[in-house]
């Protein structure tokens, strides 16, 4: 950054095109997250409630089945949709970090339907549809940060790996000094 003639602080052009760029791929990795968890989400409300008027299993019970099938849905869609492009090395970790943070997902989803149904005695079929879809965007928030952070992890930028080429193709070209005789 730089000053400008107004004194402000100001991006120089060319750290503007990389911010922009950066933006857009924070951008798009969102509406990629969104458009599968969103289907897991469909899928996650089908289920409880599913399982729930059908077999007449609690509330939370029903909750857990629900959101472990959507929890493998949706490792499906990041893994084949979502993050598709990043570091697909060592899927045994990669599954075994998701399996962990969805657990804990798993735990803030069902942990405020669970507050709500037995905390405070709302379990309506509509309170608990409401405290579900709650509890799944509070867990959402925890998902998409420790998945991005630590499961589906990024290759290094293609630029920075062009960089350092040059610089090591840059490197062999000098001449090296002569040793003494």
């Amino acid at each position: 950054m730089e000053p400008g003639s107004s004194g402000l602080w100001t991006v120089p052009p060319a750290s503007r095109g990389a911010l922009r760029r950066q933006i857009r791929r924070v951008w798009r990795e969102v509406a990629k997250f969104g458009a599968v968890g969103g289907a897991g989400l469909l899928v996650n409300l089908l289920v409880f409630n599913l399982v729930r008027h059908v077999t007449g299993l609690q509330v939370v019970r029903a909750s857990v089945i629900a959101t472990i099938v959507s929890i493998i849905f949706n490792y499906i869609g990041f893994r084949y949709f979502t993050y598709r492009d990043r570091d697909k090395g060592g899927r045994t970790k990669e599954l075994t970090l998701f399996l962990l943070f969805s657990a804990v997902g798993l735990v803030i989803e069902n942990g405020v339907l669970y507050l709500a149904t037995y905390g405070f005695h709302w379990d309506s079929p509509l309170q608990s549809n409401v405290f579900k879809f709650l509890g799944i965007g509070i867990a959402t928030l925890f998902r998409f940060w420790s998945y991005r952070t630590w499961v589906f992890r990024a290759l290094p930028a293609r630029e920075a790996v062009a960089k350092a080429e040059s610089i090591l193709a840059a490197e062999s070209k000098k001449p090296r000094p002569r040793a003494f005789r």
